[in-house]
């Protein structure tokens, strides 16, 4: 259990360390375009590969897609119930698209890790390539966010503790996979994937390749190609 929460927190803190970075420096416009069009090719890697892939392998084909459907209308339900708090309660700074990539993470790193925690119980070795591609991927979410939030006017401080919960709550999810692990099927770890998976496609297309494009401009393209070739190689090691 304790080695499953200590992998766990070790995936989670990428969050935190980006949301840190995100106010060390002054970040142009244009570099966090580039940031997240490489976390955005990550990402998609990490869907391919990671999610899916593994769902299948785990699972029914039924359980992936399922699970995909569920992920992507329970982003998409809580984005919009978000978009419309900010919209109608003037002075509660939301944030906007790092609020919606702070969601994404929520929902992608919780059954991630969940999976992490199920198959540390089952025996299998931790992958440093997955870990790796982990932090990859998070640590543009977590400059993006915390940058585009503190530009809305959100506090540091409130940015700090809702990517400090993200991450409390992702380890917190390592260890009850591990916990639950004897108990559940193929076809529900293959679910949680397709959750992760469906709740990650839908914020890359609403939320962080749309900002990385009208960031960057034309150079997202060529970046998020660097992004996915970097976390395909971390796959395959």
């Amino acid at each position: 259990m304790w080695a499953a929460l200590g992998w766990g927190a070790l995936a989670a803190s990428s969050l935190v360390i980006g949301t840190w970075l995100a106010f060390v420096r002054s970040w142009s416009q244009a570099l966090i375009g580039t940031i997240l069009a490489f976390g955005a090719g990550a990402l998609i890697s990490a869907v391919s590969l990671e999610l899916v892939e593994e769902g299948l392998r785990l699972g029914s084909g039924g359980a992936v897609a399922t699970g995909l459907a569920l992920g992507a209308l329970t982003y998409f339900t809580a984005d919009r119930a978000l978009a419309r708090r900010d919209t109608t309660a003037p002075g509660k700074g939301g944030g906007g698209s790092g609020t919606s990539l702070a969601l994404g993470s929520f929902l992608d790193g919780v059954p991630e890790q969940a999976v992490l925690g199920i198959g540390l119980a089952g025996g299998q070795p931790v992958s440093v390539a997955l870990l790796v591609a982990i932090f990859v991927s998070n640590l543009p979410e977590g400059i993006g966010s915390g940058v585009d939030m503190e530009a809305a006017g959100v506090p540091r401080k409130r940015i700090f503790r809702l990517f400090l919960a993200v991450g409390f709550v992702c380890t917190l999810s390592s260890g009850l996979g591990f916990a639950i692990a004897d108990s559940v099927s193929g076809d529900f770890q293959a679910g949680i994937e397709g959750f992760a998976a469906g709740a990650l496609l839908v914020m890359l297309i609403d939320s962080m390749i749309p900002e990385s494009k009208e960031k960057a401009g034309r150079n997202a393209g060529l970046v998020a190609v660097v992004g996915f070739a970097v976390a395909t190689a971390l796959s395959a090691l």
